[in-house]
């Protein structure tokens, strides 16, 4: 049974209706519906219900505990590539194939967002590092990191390239759809195994101090401050489509105004919603687009 098919069969109590069952019927926001439903089942989770109230504040302690940790110790031990190794262990062995599957959907969306944004602003040209991860194992290969870091590097050179050739972002009476995928993603499945239980928000709250600790003290401010970046792609793409109608919740604070890494957490998880919600309205006006050609 699909992750859709456990609220399509979901029975309605009018005395007890289902908080999930509504958001996921309702359709204001742009959403894959299988994205959407592997969310939302995640959400009810005992996991997050349960375990999450307990983890979070022990997860933003040991975020103090270890800012002050770098702060004596400033050139303490780093290394991405033992970070990536412990963060595909942990997906592995406890992070629940809803959680897993939303992850690296994320990877997958954000490249193609960007890809967009530049086949649709004309004149300039910017080198792109698509990251498409079909399963956990190219987790190893530092994919946190380069997808921060291709952010960035996008934000920069698409500016970059706007100032020194003079061109303005707008909206583009036809729009290029070539880097959007309209059909399922091949993602493989996940691990399913008794240990696979933890929820995506319990798993991004606890993953957060090991990014930390295992990251240079610039290199996961830098991190966490790529979140308010959402502010910024979500501008391009309006501008480019000549809409903000439905990108109101791309809402992760102003770009000017860094926020503390307390919250790193739980800004992730807005991170990836947004990327979510930005993609869906792609690909709804490309299929309009391709009705209407």
């Amino acid at each position: 049974m699909s992750e859709s098919d456990y609220f399509r069969n979901m029975t309605h109590d009018r005395d007890d209706p289902n908080p999930f069952l509504a958001i996921y019927l309702d359709q204001s926001i742009p959403f894959n519906e299988e994205a959407k439903a592997a969310y939302l089942k995640d959400c009810s989770s005992r996991s997050r219900q349960f375990l999450l109230p307990l983890l979070r504040p022990l997860a933003r302690l040991m975020i103090i505990l270890l800012q002050i940790y770098k702060i004596i110790i400033p050139k303490a031990f780093t290394s991405s590539r033992m970070l990536h190794q412990v963060l595909h262990w942990g997906m592995k062995t406890f992070v629940s194939p809803s959680a897993n599957y939303m992850i690296l959907r994320h990877f997958y969306l954000g490249s193609e967002v960007l890809q967009f944004i530049r086949d649709n602003v004309p004149g300039v040209d910017i080198t792109m590092n698509p990251l498409k991860p079909t399963n956990l194992e190219p987790v190893k290969d530092d994919l946190f990191l380069i997808h921060d870091l291709n952010l960035y590097n996008f934000v920069i050179n698409l500016n970059m390239e706007l100032r020194e050739k003079g061109i303005e972002v707008t909206k583009q009476e036809q729009l290029h759809f070539a880097a959007i995928t309209s059909t399922p993603l091949p993602i493989e499945p996940m691990p399913k195994r008794w240990t696979n239980f933890m929820d995506l928000t319990t798993a991004i709250e606890c993953f957060t101090p090991v990014y930390q600790l295992f990251l240079s003290d610039n290199d996961f401010w830098r991190a966490t401050n790529s979140l308010q970046l959402d502010e910024t792609i979500g501008i391009l793409a309006s501008k480019i489509i000549g809409s903000n109608d439905r990108l109101a919740l791309i809402n992760n604070k102003h770009p000017m105004v860094p926020m503390t890494t307390l919250s790193a957490g739980f800004r992730l998880v807005l991170h990836g919603l947004a990327t979510e919600q930005l993609h869906a309205l792609l690909v709804e006006l490309k299929r309009k687009q391709e009705l209407a050609a």
